[in-house]
C-alpha cells in the first residue's frame, strides 16, 4: 500500500486505468506513473538499448488540501485495503 507522510497538507488522489488501484501521492499532476503496476524507467541506458517508454496510467481524480482531508482519505483507502478491519489503525 502506498502512504503519504504524516502531516501532509496537499496531495493527489489517483486511480490507475491499467490495474484499477487507487492511491494518494504527494506528487500532483494530471497523470503519474502508478506505483503498483508502473515502472520508473532507468534513464542510464547503453548504446544498444532502447529508450524506455514512460506510461503515466494513474490519472488525478481529486486534489486534496488540508491535513484533515488528506488524513481522512488515507484512512478510507486503508480501510478499503483491509476489508473494513479498522482495529489496526
Amino acid at each position: 500500500m502506498f502512504y503519504v507522510p504524516d502531516g501532509t497538507e496537499k496531495c493527489g488522489y489517483y486511480e490507475c486505468k491499467s490495474c484499477g488501484s487507487r492511491f494518494l501521492d504527494i506528487k500532483i499532476g494530471p497523470s503519474i506513473v502508478c506505483p503498483y503496476c508502473g515502472e520508473e524507467p532507468d534513464m542510464e541506458i547503453g548504446p544498444d538499448e532502447e529508450m524506455p517508454v514512460i506510461t503515466e496510467d494513474a490519472k488525478l481524480v481529486q486534489m486534496l488540501q488540508g491535513e484533515e482531508e488528506v488524513e481522512k482519505y488515507d484512512k478510507l483507502l486503508s480501510l478499503a485495503v483491509t476489508g473494513g478491519d479498522y482495529n489496526w489503525i
